[in-house]
């Protein structure tokens, strides 16, 4: 998540930096083409699947369950293709987890459900709207979906560490992370409400849909038995702050 941060940060940094280079803009069938770029932070509000996981819960004694959205964060960026009125690509990526847990027989017992992806972006803004930019569009990228489970005495030591593979030190100490790499393709609609000629505020919506059943376990091991209903596939609510040049 780290990683997609950083790269989201340099993204728009380039973008606003880019910004002196459009100055101009172009007239179609009597309409101002939309025209700008930006870049921000973006939240998202995303709603994934929990049913088999809460369904494995109570067998770890855990009472919670997974339930309601999950908060994502991250960044995104879009410059208007001036060769082409009312079109702009971007970039944007995302990361957040949730988790639920309990203390059992001196043990803590953990789960955490995280998902995280970035993708490439492309819009087409409605150019007899003004004031705002109205935009229907897709992205097509890629994510990961991991599910971590944990159970530990609270007491850990160097050598406690390597001693857990024999199980030497009776700490029982346990952990495993299954995860699923996937490509995703995703249908948006977005609301960007400019509050000055360089701040504007986005609200949106989608659907992810995840193309992917490799599953795996731990170092990258094949795991069977995966419920077909535990994927990405996830509808969503976006919000954003944007830095940058806009003009419609």
């Amino acid at each position: 998540m780290l990683f997609l941060i950083r790269k989201n940060i340099l993204i728009i940094a380039v973008l606003i930096t880019s910004s002196v280079s459009y100055g101009q803009f172009s007239k179609q069938v009597g309409w101002m083409s939309k025209f700008g770029l930006a870049g921000g932070l973006t939240a998202t509000w995303m709603f994934p699947n929990y049913d088999d996981i809460n369904k494995q819960l109570p067998a770890l004694g855990i009472s919670e369950k997974f339930e309601g959205g999950l908060l994502t964060w991250g960044g995104s960026g879009y410059v208007y293709l001036m060769i082409i009125n009312n079109v702009r690509v971007g970039g944007m990526g995302y990361g957040g987890s949730s988790s639920v847990s309990s203390n059992i027989d001196g043990f803590n017992r953990e789960v955490i459900y995280g998902l995280g992806g970035g993708a490439f972006t492309i819009e087409y803004t409605f150019p007899f709207i003004k004031r705002i930019a109205v935009s229907v569009g897709g992205m097509i990228g890629g994510g990961k979906l991991t599910i971590e489970q944990y159970q530990s005495s609270g007491d850990f030591s160097w050598q406690g560490t390597w001693d857990e593979f024999n199980n030497s030190d009776g700490s029982r100490n346990i952990n495993s992370i299954i995860k699923n790499n996937y490509f995703t393709l995703t249908p948006t609609l977005n609301i960007d409400v400019p509050l000055t000629r360089f701040l504007a505020i986005r609200v949106g919506t989608g659907y992810q849909f995840t193309m992917s059943e490799s599953w795996t376990v731990n170092n990258d091991q094949t795991i069977s038995g995966m419920p077909s209903s535990l994927n990405g596939d996830s509808f969503f609510i976006q919000t954003g702050i944007y830095l940058g040049f806009f003009a419609f």
